[in-house]
């Protein structure tokens, strides 16, 4: 099994987190602390690159919770990039999840969700609420 490892870059104003591997129980917990420890207060959000990631369990599924409610608290998005082959489909999909305007097939749209938000100079955020047990 290869667990998950993340790189981050800086576009558009936001810290892009590409995730690759295996997410589950073992080190969702990790990943996440990751994620806001690579986020600083002047980012507009996060982009949660889930391109490369092979199999995401509920604890992956719980992170990418938690990452939406804590950035919103920060006044900050969450766009996620899941291509529409990805695995990662398949468990939101069973979760029961329902997609919602922060999820894209690509990483362009999900930059280019962060640029607006840049224009807008607003920090409001994009989708339904990330809360919600059955939607991202």
């Amino acid at each position: 099994m290869k667990l998950a490892d993340v790189r981050f870059s800086r576009q558009a104003g936001a810290v892009v987190a590409h995730l690759t591997g295996e997410i589950d129980m073992s080190n969702a917990q990790e990943l996440t602390e990751a994620v806001f420890g690579a986020t600083g207060n002047h980012a507009l959000g996060v982009v949660l690159d889930l391109t490369d990631v092979e199999y995401l369990d509920s604890a992956g599924i719980h992170l990418i919770y938690r990452l939406g409610d804590g950035l919103r608290v920060r006044g900050q998005r969450l766009a996620l990039v899941i291509p529409s082959t990805s695995p990662v489909n398949d468990a939101l999909r069973l979760a029961g999840v329902r997609r919602d305007g922060n999820v894209f097939a690509a990483l362009d749209p999900a930059l280019e969700l962060m640029r607006r938000t840049d224009r807008a100079g607003s920090g409001e955020r994009v989708g339904g609420r990330a809360g919600d047990d059955d939607q991202i």
